[in-house]
């Protein structure tokens, strides 16, 4: 089928090469309408009983503001009149806003003594907006920001909305500089892969097509379902990534069948039957370990699936297709402007020295790179994880100033209190018993409408993340009195449902990554141990990248280097999202190995042989893509914001493992000591493989890769 594809498309290729462009042209016109389309926030399950408790919080006008907007000043004191009549002037304004549902503030009668700092030089006011969700209070507070301000005083914006908004702000302009300082770095080593201007521009072609193409399907998609912002940056990342990846392959083994003397049609059909066909089954592994993200109720994750499925899929196709027609109409003129080696340099020379190692001392190797593995990821058995504060901004964002100062300079600071929502009876009795339970300061009813009460329970600010969670179950826990039905909500309660969700879904998961990896390398090489065996190489090598994260985030290890503050733990879902995309990423490289080493024993038959020969073909290729995808990646480590910047490192880690110890040592090594059992499918899978599976066409004599055979050890 692929030879067959191949044929077509060197026939065709001048209406795929338009096809391409017209891709290209939707994606820079419609489809960069994208942008106002998708939604922001979707960090939450909307079904969670935290999230059912902070609606009804909000109908008794108790919930979370939406914006704490601080007032101070270094000379006046709150209680001045040039102070207070700056900050009652503008509450009036504000409540005269139809953005506005209530504001809360030192000014009003009977206000909390908490809303004055303890220095008594500062004040701030809730303020909670009249829109039903985050898309419509984020643009409230963009039409309210100028109104903020009060006359003579330091005005600083924070609150959830705020906090969204310039995480996002941040997130945005983190990813377009990264993106300026990357993409001519991508470029130039991108000519010195290639070694040569025309071959390096392929990448790029492809990548514009992923990303532009993705726009397009993204945003048709987002007449049907919500889509997070964060999509956008999935897309750019697997979108540019993937076509490095796959353009890399492609283009390496079109030269080196013109480099054994075929014509230019018959190396692109060879091409596609064996490099087209590596893609196709690296691009359908990586799109089934994303779409395992759309099992999670959170809309973050599913629009962070949706967009990378979309772009890696297009870049897929446009590798199949596009590239292998550009390849034919320029045919060998691929070569011009190309960069000669250094003299005396051979071509894949250390990597057949690392081969024969490899091939001769197999259980060293396998031992060796396990017990370093074991102590990268050692770190993870002790991860705490938690929701995102405003540490995770950079320290000169208003919103972080806000609410930096809100926990140290004012009465009851750093506190999250637990808002526990009665309905239906006493809440007074409930409130009796919370403030029996262990860790508890006090359980008072703060606000009654109708038959719904709000009581607001404390709880020492020394306690842990995990240590509030359990005071949250265990008000859970709690028979409430007959007739009362009861809702705990506040960020402990969310940090806890979060991660009862993301747990509650994780097997099913892994499940699903771990099933269609299996089975799609099933398909493609027709063996039963190496797709299980390529499962546990993914999770040995993200169980590492893991580790190191939360060495350096939870742990605070070079936080100064890297520039940001440890919260003291990881944010689960951002987590889950890696986990996703690395395992995509580490199959990916898995498949290119594999290719070559089957094709080879196809060829050969004598595994040793085989699987160094794969390695000496591969082992540059791969080792390129993994630098190559760095320098894409590295956007994300620069960045300002912490949990993007978690993310990126956390990629950088996993791609370094698996592309030098994982499957330039770890996987030959298995391989060698497992023999032809890599190659062992029973009768009936040997016979469904032979009928339905993923083929190469078939092999061509290929010279002998120069791996002195003779010295190998016997089968």
């Amino acid at each position: 089928m692929f030879g067959w594809w191949g044929g077509a498309v060197v026939r065709l290729r001048w209406w795929v090469v338009a096809a391409g462009l017209a891709v290209v042209v939707a994606g820079a016109t419609w489809g960069a309408g994208v942008f106002g389309a998708l939604s922001g926030g979707g960090y939450d399950d909307p079904d969670s009983e935290s999230n059912r408790a902070a609606a009804i919080a909000e109908q008794l006008g108790r919930g979370e503001p939406d914006l704490v907007v601080l007032w101070s000043s270094d000379e006046l004191a709150v209680t001045d009149p040039a102070f207070r009549d700056a900050v009652a002037g503008t509450v009036t304004k504000l409540r005269g806003r139809p953005d506005v549902a209530q504001v809360a503030a030192y000014t009003d009668e009977n206000a909390a003594p908490a809303l004055i700092s303890t220095d008594r030089r500062a004040t701030y006011a809730a303020v909670y907006l009249a829109a039903e969700d985050e898309d419509g209070r984020t643009a409230a507070y963009h039409r309210i920001e100028p109104d903020l301000a009060a006359p003579g005083l330091t005005t600083q914006v924070g609150g959830l909305v705020a906090f969204t908004d310039q995480a996002n702000t941040q997130t945005e302009e983190d990813i377009s500089r990264a993106e300026i300082f990357s993409l001519p770095v991508l470029f130039v080593l991108l000519v010195l892969i290639f070694r040569g201007l025309i071959a390096a521009l392929s990448p790029l072609l492809i990548g514009g097509i992923a990303i532009l193409g993705a726009f397009v399907a993204v945003r048709a998609l987002t007449y049907v379902t919500d889509i997070s912002v964060f999509a956008i940056n999935v897309i750019t990342l697997l979108g540019l990534g993937m076509a490095v990846d796959y353009s890399l392959f492609v283009v390496s083994r079109f030269r080196e069948e013109l480099a054994t003397g075929k014509d230019v049609p018959a190396a692109i059909r060879t091409t596609v039957a064996t490099a087209g066909r590596t893609v196709m089954v690296s691009g359908l592994t990586i799109v089934l370990a994303l779409s395992s993200l759309l099992i999670f109720p959170q809309p973050f994750l599913g629009g962070m699936a949706i967009g990378g499925m979309a772009a890696v899929l297009i870049a897929m196709i446009a590798a199949l297709t596009v590239l292998p027609a550009a390849l034919a109409l320029i045919g060998r003129r691929v070569d011009r402007l190309r960069i000669p080696l250094p003299r005396g340099s051979r071509p894949g020379a250390g990597w057949a020295r690392l081969a024969r190692s490899v091939m001769r001392r197999p259980a060293p190797y396998l031992i060796g790179v396990l017990a370093v593995l074991a102590v990268f990821a050692a770190p993870f058995l002790r991860v705490e994880f938690g929701g995102f504060d405003e540490r995770v901004l950079p320290a000169d964002t208003q919103a972080r100033i806000v609410g930096e100062r809100l926990n140290t300079g004012f009465p009851g600071g750093g506190e999250n209190p637990i808002n526990v929502l009665v309905t239906g009876g006493s809440a007074e009795n409930l409130a009796g018993q919370i403030a029996a339970l262990p860790n508890v300061t006090g359980a008072t009813v703060t606000a009654e409408r109708g038959d719904a009460s709000l009581v607001t329970v404390t709880y020492p600010g020394t306690l842990s993340r995990g240590e509030s969670r359990d005071i949250v179950s265990a008000i859970r826990d709690l028979t409430p009195p007959p007739g009362t039905h009861v809702l705990v909500g506040g960020r402990p309660a969310i940090d806890l449902d979060l991660l009862e969700s993301l747990a509650d879904r994780l097997p099913w998961m892994a499940l699903i990554m771990a099933l269609a990896t299996i089975l799609l390398l099933f398909l493609a090489f027709g063996s039963v141990l190496l797709p299980i065996k390529a499962v546990l190489m993914n999770l040995v090598s993200i169980g590492a990248s893991f580790g190191v994260v939360v060495w350096i985030f939870q742990d605070g290890h070079l936080e100064g280097p890297l520039s940001f503050e440890s919260t003291g733990y990881i944010e689960p879902s951002n987590m889950i999202l890696v986990l996703a995309v690395l395992f995509g990423l580490a199959t990916d490289y898995e498949v290119f190995l594999l290719s070559r080493v089957r094709e080879e024993w196809d060829s050969t038959g004598d595994n040793p042989a085989a699987v160094a020969a794969g390695l000496q073909r591969t082992g540059g290729i791969i080792t390129a893509a993994a630098l190559l995808l760095i320098t894409v990646v590295a956007g994300f480590a620069t960045g300002g914001v912490t949990v993007i910047k978690t993310i990126g490192i956390g990629m950088i880690v996993a791609i370094i493992v698996d592309a030098t110890l994982v499957r330039a040592l770890l996987v030959p090594a298995t391989m060698r000591l497992l023999g032809r059992w890599n190659w062992w499918a029973p009768g009936l899978l040997g016979r469904f493989y032979g009928r339905y599976g993923i083929h190469e066409a078939e092999p061509a004599p290929s010279e002998a890769p120069d791996l002195e055979p003779a010295r190998l050890a016997p089968r």
